[in-house]
């Protein structure tokens, strides 16, 4: 399907440009074709007004002919011809003053005047044979080079469609993950639903497991909740309205979270307010995810830490000693529907969205998260976040 695309894209990229190629090349070739013929007009002209000085004494054929010049005729007033060198054309003067092509020739007729008044004409040719070769050398380079720029437009076209969906292809190969993830995973959750919901619609034998049914099923449907309300989040929050943010103490809102009693667990605040511009829900939910990620990942005897501090920036930290991430996998973690290991996440739950979640909220927030990981020590997730601007006094 992609290559399909960005063969088509190729195609009509090359297409358009060397569409417009061709146009400005043949315009171009007839601006030359115009300048080149103006200069050699110029040109003949310059030589017939040398020789229009040169008024015959008798009739007849002149014995000598300039190098350049093919003929050279001389009319009186009444249009006669009187004098010639080289062809003698016509013994009339036909026609207008002025240029003409004539037979691969260059023609110019010029009226000769004296003392503003006409006193005859004089007719000058050249071979165009000079024009012509120049002209077939602007044609050559023409043909050459169009079609090699053309070529060329295409192989850009190749290499650009190929750069153009590199995003296209990323989020369609994480759609395909996803959706085979979300597949596998909700099939045995609705499975348990409706297997327990059958079960739960016949005359009940025991109380005590039609109860635990209902509350399993429940638990499976608050867990599928949490994805659609998670792939609700991130789509409506694309971006936020800054204009609603307010400002917000992360010594207090971290002091405010519910932090688990069944492990080592150790926080680290400052003891003086840190306040940025933000919007409050959101930062909560950002550490809670980073929160409740390190508490899956880790074993009951490992510990959790957390860590307020302030440098020019407000800086969270939440420090684990948990299974840790493979280097491989680091710079995809925070991409939506990723997992870092398949077999793990069955074992966690989870579908791959609270650090794409983290990430938006932080990217939202003009911030920064970054995370360090050594497989089997832990990781570390950190977020930046700027620090509220103080007033100006006075």
């Amino acid at each position: 399907m992609f290559d399909r695309s960005r063969r088509n894209l190729a195609y009509w990229f090359a297409a358009s440009m060397g569409g417009i190629l061709l146009l400005f090349a043949g315009v171009g070739y007839g601006l030359i074709v115009q300048a080149q013929l103006r200069n050699f007009d110029d040109q003949l002209y310059r030589r017939s007004r040398a020789v229009s000085g040169l008024q015959p004494a008798i009739p007849g054929v002149m014995q000598t002919i300039p190098n350049d010049l093919t003929y050279v005729r001389w009319y009186n007033r009444d249009r006669q011809r009187i004098k010639y060198i080289g062809s003698p054309g016509a013994t009339y003067l036909v026609g207008t003053p002025g240029y003409e092509t004539i037979e691969g020739l260059r023609q110019l007729t010029l009226p000769v005047q004296r003392q503003n008044q006409i006193v005859g004409y004089l007719q000058v040719a050249v071979p165009l044979t000079p024009l012509q070769q120049s002209l077939e050398q602007v044609r050559f380079f023409l043909l050459i080079g169009v079609p090699t720029a053309i070529a060329l437009i295409g192989i850009t076209g190749w290499i650009l469609g190929g750069v153009a969906m590199q995003p296209s292809r990323r989020a369609y190969a994480q759609l395909q993950r996803f959706t085979a993830d979300a597949s596998h995973e909700l099939r045995a959750p609705i499975a348990a639903v409706l297997s327990n919901a059958q079960v739960g619609l016949m005359p009940p034998e025991d109380l005590q497991e039609q109860h635990d049914r209902l509350e399993k099923i429940v638990e499976i449907a608050k867990s599928m909740s949490a994805l659609v309300t998670n792939l609700l989040w991130l789509a409506r929050h694309e971006e936020l309205d800054r204009t609603k943010f307010q400002t917000v103490d992360l010594v207090q809102l971290i002091r405010g979270l519910d932090y688990p009693n069944d492990r080592a667990f150790t926080l680290s605040l400052p003891d003086h307010p840190v306040q940025i511009e933000a919007d409050p829900e959101l930062i909560r939910q950002a550490i809670f995810n980073l929160l409740s990620n390190a508490f899956k990942y880790t074993p009951d005897e490992g510990t959790v830490r957390l860590e307020l501090l302030t440098k020019q920036t407000a800086i969270v930290r939440v420090i684990d000693t948990g299974m840790g991430i493979p280097a491989e996998d680091l710079p995809h973690i925070f991409d939506r529907f990723y997992r870092v290991d398949t077999a793990r996440s069955k074992q966690t739950g989870g579908f791959g969205l609270g650090l794409a979640i983290v990430q938006q909220i932080v990217q939202a927030h003009q911030g920064q998260l970054t995370v360090t990981s050594q497989p089997g020590s832990g990781s570390t997730f950190q977020i930046e976040l700027p620090l509220k601007a103080p007033r100006n006094k006075g």
